[in-house]
Order: C-alpha cells, then structure tokens, then sequence
C-alpha cells in the first residue's frame, strides 16, 4: 500500500516496507514523491529493496560481524584480523557503510598501494570487497562501491633460485644444529611451516618418503605458541620422495639430537617447536654471511628444489606434484621461465616430418623449371 498526499506546501510519500512498517519520505514536488514511491515498490517486487536504515550500519561493526561469521584456518584468520586492524578500519571503521563510494574506495587503494607491495594490496583489498559483497548479500546496501575500483599491477618478477653453490654456504653458515633442516628444504621442496612441523613418525626411512599432512602455524591469541594445521591448500596433502643426501643429512641430526616427547625433528636451541620470529634471528645472518642475495628468505630453498627437478627433466605435473601447487597453472606461472628453451627441437620435429624426400624434392624442381 503506498499513498503520495500533499502537507502544507510539500507532499509526503509512503509506503509500506516488507516487515510491515511503514516508510515515509516528503518532497518539495508531487512528481517526485510519485518516484520514489514508485521506484521503492519496484526494488520489492523484484526482491532488491534495502531497508534505508540498514545502511546506517557502520563500516566497522558490519566488518567485525562478517570477520567473527567466517570459517578460516587460525593464520588466514590472523591475517584478516591485521589487515583490518593496521590498514582498512582506521580509514572507514566510523563510516555509515551505505556512505562509501567507489571514488572513496579507489583513493584509499591508491593510498596503501604507496606502503604495501602490489600482491599485498590486492590481498587487503579482496578483505574489503568481500566484506561489501556480504553487505549486498544482506540487503544491507545495494552495491558494493569495489566494483569497478582499479589496482595496481602485480610484479611478476621472475624467480631466480639460488646456485648451489649458495645452498652449500647457507648449510654452512647455520648453527650445526640447523643445518639438516636446510639440506632437507633444499631437497624436499616443503614450505617453512610443514618443515617446522615435520616429526618423526611423517618420515618414512624404508620406502623413502615423507607424508606432508599438516604444517606448523602460530595461532592468533596473544600467549598461545605454534601449534599444528592443516597445508595450506588440498593439494598440499602429498608425499615426498627423500633423496639419499637428505636421508643421510637426517639421520645424522638424528643422533646428534634425538627427538623429544612431541617428535619434532628440527627444534629450537631449547628443545622447543621453532617460531618463525626466532629462527629469522638465525637465517638473516646465515644469508649474510653466505653471501645469498640480499632479501633470501627461507622459500629460496623451495625454490631451489623446484629448479633441480626442471633441470633434470621432471614434468609440470611431477614439479606440481612435489610442490603442492593447486594446479599446474600455478606452478607455470612460478616456474615457466626455468624450463629448457625447445627452440631446437622444434625446428627439428617440423623438418623431420616436413622434409620432402630427395627423389620428391628433384621431381617438384624439375616441374618447375
């Protein structure tokens, strides 16, 4: 039921909404009291009617309902909780959500790009779109203002893995209770957390392989140390062949530092599961000192692997395989610059399919003379 009447000099417009309250808006012209009245009744046959109170909501409590309602593994949930906290609620947190426009949105992209590297301006920004998209999905707005907003373009600076050379070095220069770890990075491929998290009974000495099924993570709450998770995607569930090199390098470790009670293979100088934040102590002055490029990260191992298995042949999908990568796609886009250029070989397949027999050859040039 809807009704436009006139009071005093403007003219009043109502309707009722879908929970049976009225809503009411006056106008300076009946024309456009008609409008809007007509328009409202439009967006609730057609289901896209948002209650005007709703985008009253601000920004920053519509986020924390939207943050405490999701299913994510403790780090990913860590990573929204800091990305919220350090560079997207002191810019919107009081605003009306319903207020934020796409030229407000595409200002602040512009502004944090100046602080974030590109790949992590679009993982911030991804939070926030999907935070509008639930505001849509709730009536609570009618769009989200991220539609449309540009980002800045990713560095796809290509690997270079480390020379083996630098690998030895990095071996050399850890404290000796470190240095299998590095050997068994550089020849398994695994990420620093499933390395950390690595205990005896995942590593199989007779068929020589190791189960990756879980990885060491640090939880969010302030007091709580590393604890176990899950890989960081499905296809991060997979087992690795151990080279004899690493097998060697293990059993070695093993007996200069037997496993506790937890069964961590690689542990702390005390005994304890090793945090990323101590052991950074301990590899900046390892890639110092071996004289690695500045900026090498523990990945760099990872890295490595991933060129030795190319250099030797291996396949996009054994090198997916062995990484973990969700899918050869990813692995391409990583590693594509590695693989032997085929130039030659090319050449070769066409002109040994394509060579025209002598005889033929002869025939065709007399033909044509």
């Amino acid at each position: 039921m809807a009704s436009v009447k006139r009071r005093g000099t403007s003219w009043q417009a109502t309707y009722r909404g879908p929970d049976g309250r009225e809503r009411t808006k006056t106008f300076q012209r009946k024309v456009e009291a008609e409008g809007w009245v007509s328009d409202e009744q439009s967006a609730l046959r057609h289901g896209s009617w948002i209650d005007p109170k709703a985008g009253k909501t601000t920004f920053g409590d519509f986020a924390r309902s939207w943050q405490a309602a999701q299913v994510h593994r403790p780090a990913t949930a860590a990573n929204i909780g800091s990305a919220l906290r350090k560079h997207i609620l002191p810019t919107f947190e009081a605003r009306p959500i319903a207020s934020i426009r796409p030229s407000e949105i595409q200002t602040w992209v512009r502004g944090i790009s100046g602080k974030l590297s590109s790949s992590s301006v679009r993982v911030v920004v991804a939070n926030v779109r999907a935070i509008f998209n639930a505001a849509v999905r709730d009536q609570v707005i009618a769009r989200s203002p991220c539609v449309g907003v540009k980002l800045p373009a990713v560095d796809r600076s290509k690997v270079q893995p480390l020379e083996t050379a630098e690998v030895f070095a990095l071996v050399k220069a850890v404290p000796d209770r470190y240095q299998a770890l590095v050997i068994f990075a550089a020849g398994t491929g695994l990420r620093q957390g499933e390395c950390f998290g690595l205990t005896l009974d995942r590593v199989d000495f007779l068929r020589r392989q190791v189960t990756v099924d879980r990885q060491l993570v640090l939880l969010a709450p302030r007091g709580r140390g590393p604890a176990f998770g899950p890989p960081k995607t499905q296809a991060s569930y997979r087992v690795v062949p151990l080279p004899a090199v690493v097998l060697d390098a293990l059993a070695a470790h093993l007996a200069a530092y037997p496993v506790g009670t937890d069964g961590f293979l690689f542990t702390s100088d005390a005994g304890e599961p090793i945090r990323r934040t101590g052991f950074s102590n301990i590899w900046r002055p390892a890639v110092k000192a071996a004289g690695a490029p500045n900026g090498t990260g523990f990945h760099a191992l990872r890295h490595f692997y991933a060129s030795l298995l190319i250099r030797h042949g291996e396949s996009v999908k054994v090198v997916q395989a062995r990484l973990g990568h969700a899918s050869a796609a990813e692995t391409l886009d990583t590693y594509s610059h590695l693989w032997p250029d085929s130039e030659d070989q090319t050449r070769a397949a066409v002109d040994e399919v394509l060579s025209y027999p002598a005889d033929i050859s002869r025939t065709s040039a007399a033909s044509r003379a």
